[in-house]
């Protein structure tokens, strides 16, 4: 079909859709597990009239729950970038980084040249049980041939209900034979803060991918261990964090509020006003604090830094967020589908809206919005970013401005330093990553055995691998750039050795190396090593 022929169908899909859509609200309302959502009745006896014309009269035959699957989407893609529908099958994926478990054998996994690589075996879980070990390559699960398969389709292999069997043929690293272990599948965590440590003796460093049902308590374990280790000062890393629960969100960052602090509040047509605040009962209230964030921290994630920030308690690091402050509240029906709809926006304290401008039905637009940023030098220049929202206030009287996103106190640029076109296209060919999985792969008992990111790196250092990528660029049509490769040297090395450190150690250990000359991180830790974390009126009103 062509582009303008599939456009001229686009209002009667609209049309269709929004019919079926009320039809659907009107027999599935009682399934939500909100009761303060209904769904308006005008026309609806109309509406199943006419579905009842189409499926008793039409030339052909109609699947009707086809019809309806299909319009679902659409007609939530005219009200706003974030309501979305989710089949039963979608629906389930989608909660289960969120929902902090799910039934599997326990290994993570790349894949390389068509073939599944396991890069590390989940301690404790099924795959482990059985002997199998970082550097095994998946090459079947029962009789199904994984080679060649992509992601979804090796996970779809791979998880399963729990207590189910899966026999699984691997290929060893020296070795010729195929072994075969057969796992039982069982519960694997998900987890959040997936990484945490001592940057130095007094600071400490954690990361949270996302606000799941188990992360305030993954946090709390992480600062108790940092605590027992010294840790005078911290730094929360949100950046790339998509968000997750609000109410998560709320419990983090009650931890480093006095009471009485307003967290956020929501309000939305028919959501009346809801304020959350510090209850007084958290443990780090003194504790110097810097929270990270880019363009990629999103919805929780801005709701844990504008908290911070609004209430004058610690310094926002980095590059403007995303602007996502649109509560979705999620709505189940009988057949497991789950609608995600809107029903208030999200305000911190001051009063600022974060969620970014958009206009209905114009999804993609919104999206580019990321895009749109880079092209207008926002993520180099701290005067690229538009300050035309409305001015607000925070507990001191720092002026902070609304309009999409939260932008920090501090911008750090993003780190453009040393790229060539060499080096882009290095990485955008995937060769780093190829080149740095191989050699961790053929080296990986000698560099398991070092132990820590430091000793690794010392290492890696004297085993000339710029040279050695080189070669191995020349023979995957990368033509040799020298120069390129000399001025990029900083930058090679980097993306190297942590990729290699990232396929033989664990995630803890890949982010402590990258910290280490990591812009934002250094400007963090200068931030908190001059006892400058709390901010002050006079040094940043405008």
């Amino acid at each position: 079909m062509s582009p303008n022929t599939k456009h001229r169908f686009t209002p009667l899909l609209i049309a269709l859709g929004t019919i079926v859509g009320i039809f659907i609200g009107t027999a599935y309302t009682s399934h939500f597990t909100s009761g303060r959502i209904s769904i308006i009745n005008t026309g609806s006896s109309k509406v199943g009239h006419l579905l009842q014309l189409i499926d008793n009269n039409y030339v052909d035959t109609v699947d009707m729950n086809s019809l309806i699957e299909d319009a679902m989407p659409q007609i939530l893609s005219e009200l706003d970038p974030h309501s979305r529908y989710f089949n039963p099958k979608d629906a389930e994926e989608a909660s289960e980084d969120l929902r902090g478990s799910f039934s599997g054998i326990g290994v993570q996994f790349r894949i390389e040249r068509d073939t599944v690589n396991v890069l590390s075996v989940i301690h404790g879980g099924p795959a482990e049980k059985v002997g199998i070990l970082a550097g095994d390559r998946i090459v079947s699960a029962d009789t199904t041939s994984l080679v060649g398969m992509g992601d979804n389709e090796v996970m779809k292999c791979l998880k399963g209900v729990k207590g189910s069997e899966v026999k699984l043929g691997i290929k060893r690293h020296g070795t010729t034979e195929l072994q075969y272990f057969t796992v039982v599948r069982g519960d694997i965590p998900v987890v959040s803060v997936d990484a945490y440590f001592m940057k130095d003796e007094h600071t400490g460093y954690i990361h949270v991918k996302n606000f799941g049902e188990q992360t305030y308590a993954e946090m709390l374990v992480a600062l108790a261990n940092l605590n027992m280790k010294g840790m005078e000062q911290l730094i929360m890393d949100l950046r790339g964090n998509q968000g997750g629960y609000m109410h998560v969100a709320i419990q983090m960052v009650n931890e480093f509020l006095p009471a009485n602090n307003l967290i956020v509040y929501t309000e939305g047509r028919k959501s009346p006003r809801e304020e959350f605040h510090s209850d007084g009962r958290g443990t780090f209230q003194k504790l110097p604090i810097v929270v990270l964030v880019d363009e990629f921290s999103a919805s929780a994630s801005e709701i844990f830094a504008g908290a911070i920030q609004d209430n004058d308690r610690g310094t926002i690091v980095g590059r403007r967020t995303f602007g996502k402050g649109l509560v979705q509240q999620p709505m189940n029906f009988r057949d497991g589908s789950v609608v995600r709809l809107t029903v208030a926006r999200y305000y911190t304290p001051s009063g600022r809206c974060i969620q970014k401008p958009y206009e209905k039905g114009h999804g993609e637009e919104y999206e580019k919005d990321i895009m749109a940023r880079y092209e207008r030098g926002e993520y180099f220049s701290q005067d690229s970013i538009p300050q035309e929202g409305e001015q607000y206030k925070t507990s001191i009287g720092r002026i902070v401005y609304g309009g999409g996103g939260i932008t920090p106190d501090i911008f750090v640029p993003e780190d453009t330093t040393d790229i060539t076109s060499y080096y882009r296209e290095a990485v955008l060919t995937g060769l780093v990553h190829q080149f740095a999985f191989t050699y961790a792969d053929e080296n990986r008992a000698k560099l398991t055995a070092l132990r820590t990111p430091d000793r690794m790196e010392q290492f890696l250092r004297r085993e000339n691998l710029l040279e050695k990528f080189a070669q191995f660029g020349e023979k995957h049509q990368l033509r040799r750039r020298n120069l390129m490769l000399k001025k990029s040297r900083r930058l090679f090395e980097r993306s190297i050795y942590g990729n290699i450190i990232n396929n033989v150690g664990e995630r803890a250990d890949y982010l402590m190396f990258l910290c280490k000359d990591d812009p934002v991180v250094v400007k963090a830790q200068e931030i908190l090593d001059k006892g400058l974390s709390f901010p002050a009126a006079s040094t940043t009103e405008k």
